[in-house]
C-alpha cells in the first residue's frame, strides 16, 4: 500500500487545473517522499548493492516523472516496482553483454588490449543492438546473428533455420531496420 497520494487526490489535483505543472510536481514530490526510501530498500535487498539500488530507484522515479498522464497510475508503488524490475533486467542484460565481450577478449587468439573507452563503446553498442532486436522473432534474431556474427550466407542461414532464402532476406531486413532506428 502506498502512503503517497491516493487516486482521488491525484484526480482532484488534476481536475483543478489539468495542465498545471504545480499539481503534477506536487504529486511527484509527495510520491517521491513517500516511496523513494521504500523502493531503494526493496532494490538493495534484491541486488545487494546500495549503489545499484540508488541508481535504479532514481531511474524509476525519472521514468515515472516522464509519464504523460499520471491519472493512469492507480497504484504508484506497483507501477514503480514494474519500472524498477524492467530497469534491473536491462542492467543485468547490459552487464552480461559486457562480461561476454570481456570474456571474448580474454580468449581471443591474438592478444588484444583495447582501451577502456573502446570497451565501453563496444559494450554500449552491443546493448543497443540487443535492445533493437528485442521483439523480433527468434528466427529473425538468429538470421541476423548468423549473418553479422558468423558470416553465413543467406542460403546457409535458410538451411539452418529451415526457411526460404527470401524469408532470410526479410528477417535480416527487419533486424537491420530496427538497428538503424535505435537512438
Amino acid at each position: 500500500m502506498s502512503t503517497g497520494p491516493t487516486v482521488k487526490q491525484i484526480e482532484r489535483l488534476e481536475m483543478d487545473d489539468e495542465t498545471s505543472p504545480d499539481s503534477r510536481s506536487a504529486w511527484l514530490a509527495n510520491e517521491f517522499r513517500a516511496s523513494y526510501g521504500w523502493l531503494r530498500t526493496k532494490l538493495q535487498r534484491r541486488l545487494g548493492s546500495p549503489a545499484d539500488a540508488e541508481d535504479l530507484a532514481s531511474s524509476s522515479f525519472e521514468e515515472l516523472a516522464g509519464v504523460d498522464d499520471l491519472r493512469g497510475v492507480r497504484e504508484p508503488r506497483a507501477f514503480l516496482t514494474v519500472i524498477a524490475q524492467r530497469l534491473t533486467f536491462e542492467m543485468w542484460r547490459r552487464r552480461d553483454l559486457e562480461r561476454a565481450y570481456q570474456n571474448a577478449l580474454l580468449h581471443a587468439e591474438e592478444p588484444t588490449a583495447p582501451s577502456a573507452e573502446s570497451i565501453v563503446e563496444i559494450s554500449q553498442a552491443l546493448f543497443l543492438v540487443d535492445k533493437a532486436l528485442n521483439g523480433l522473432s527468434p528466427k529473425a534474431k538468429s538470421a541476423f546473428i548468423y549473418s553479422q556474427i558468423d558470416g553465413l550466407t543467406y542460403p546457409e542461414i535458410a538451411a539452418r533455420l529451415g526457411v526460404s532464402t527470401s524469408m532470410v532476406r526479410k528477417y535480416i531486413a527487419q533486424a537491420l531496420t530496427r538497428c538503424f532506428l535505435i537512438n
